[in-house]
């Protein structure tokens, strides 16, 4: 599937992003920071808060029973969604998103289960959200005596999982093993299947799929993970949701601890409405969609001698058969600074995130122009893009 078979498919979706069509000579490249939103889930939105709008699991009204009920029906969306083999005993968790949420699964979860002599593995070279939740676990566990070793996750010269070297540095106190499904910078499926060999069938697995939901087709019963986090805004949903799934088979159930509040009923009734309308578009030809737009992205940067592309190398020309970047690419010029670049691709209408992209203290050192796309972006955004570099090529 090629996205020129997926033309008049992509040109009706990309009608239902008002922002999208009210800036057209704008293009909008940053939606691995916050995606755009369809109209279902904005008429979503306004349709619950102008009809019904009231407190969840408080209350006996009509109002409040049909909010209570549009939140367990979100769950069971996102189970169905996610593909969920054992749906019956399985938990959805709603937080305000994937830092949240990595955060409560560490403090609630992980923390009190560490003893002194327990090892977590952890991603130093990912999102720094799935870097400090884990020491912020092995703090907690310091703090009452424990001491608990953080052992870094092994990547190969392609910037992936190095799963060999991992089965080596798992242990019988091996307690967690945090891993990322699409990398945020790198833009490559990180091919997180392979873990769970390398970890053996009892280390329970913490998947951060901020970059994936949305972007991909994701099945749980593929995926032998214990817990999948992401946030709603990354997923055509309002900012301030997002979700933790938990397997609850190796350890005990997932439960936050204390007391929960008020959930973000609008969020909620915004991310079940993004998860239909993204089935309803098909989760493969997103993939493909966006697949093709980085390919045509790094395949033009390969021949503009100015311009450092992150991450595998092998990957850069659409024929490549290695070519696993999820609609992200990265690059650097080798003479203008990345924050003046993003500042000039502003100015000429291209909207990209130009900084050093949240990544952990084993990533990249130097700031970076990230552009990721989503099935709003057309190829002729990218070729526009790619001409603008060009007129940059000689500085």
């Amino acid at each position: 599937m090629s996205a020129t078979d997926l033309t008049a498919w992509q040109r009706e979706l990309r009608a239902q992003f008002p922002i999208v069509t009210a800036h057209p000579d704008v293009a909008y490249l940053d939606s691995a920071a916050t995606a755009q939103k369809p109209q279902p889930v904005l008429d979503a939105v306004l349709d619950y808060l102008t009809s019904e709008n009231a407190n969840a699991a408080r209350g006996t009204y009509p109002w409040a029973n049909r909010t209570t009920v549009r939140i367990e029906r979100a769950r069971d969306r996102l189970r169905a969604f996610l593909g969920d083999p054992e749906p019956n005993r399985t938990g959805v968790h709603f937080v305000s998103g994937a830092t949240e949420g990595l955060r409560a699964i560490a403090r609630d979860w992980l923390a009190p289960q560490l003893r002194d002599g327990d090892e977590i593995v952890v991603p130093h070279a990912d999102h720094s959200a799935n870097i400090v939740a884990w020491q912020e676990a092995a703090a907690l566990a310091r703090a009452r005596g424990d001491r608990v070793t953080l052992i870094p996750m092994p990547y190969d010269a392609a910037h992936d999982y190095d799963a060999v070297r991992l089965a080596d540095l798992v242990t019988p106190r091996t307690r967690m093993i945090a891993a990322t499904h699409v990398h945020h910078v790198y833009g490559n499926d990180m091919q997180v299947t392979r873990l769970r060999d390398a970890a053996g069938p009892g280390v329970p697995i913490c998947l951060d799929a901020a970059q994936s939901i949305g972007h991909l087709p994701i099945s749980l019963d593929t995926l032998d993970v214990d817990f999948l986090v992401f946030s709603g805004h990354k997923a055509m949903a309002l900012p301030g949701t997002g979700a933790i799934w938990s397997r609850n088979r190796r350890g005990p159930a997932y439960a936050p601890a204390g007391w929960a509040g008020t959930p973000n009923t609008a969020g909620i009734v915004s991310l079940a409405a993004a998860l239909d309308w993204l089935d309803a578009a098909g989760p493969e030809r997103i993939a493909a969609w966006t697949r093709d737009l980085g390919a045509r992205l790094t395949a033009g940067l390969a021949t503009l001698d100015a311009y450092e592309v992150l991450g595998c190398q092998t990957s850069l020309t659409a024929e490549s058969t290695v070519q696993r970047r999820q609609g992200i690419v990265t690059f650097r010029h080798r003479t203008i600074s990345s924050n003046d670049l993003g500042f000039i691709l502003a100015a000429d209408g291209f909207l990209v995130r130009a900084d050093g992209h949240c990544q952990g203290d084993q990533g990249e050192k130097t700031a970076s122009v990230r552009v990721s796309t989503h099935v709003h972006n057309t190829t002729g955004e990218i070729d526009r893009l790619l001409t603008r570099l060009a007129d940059l090529n000689d500085g």
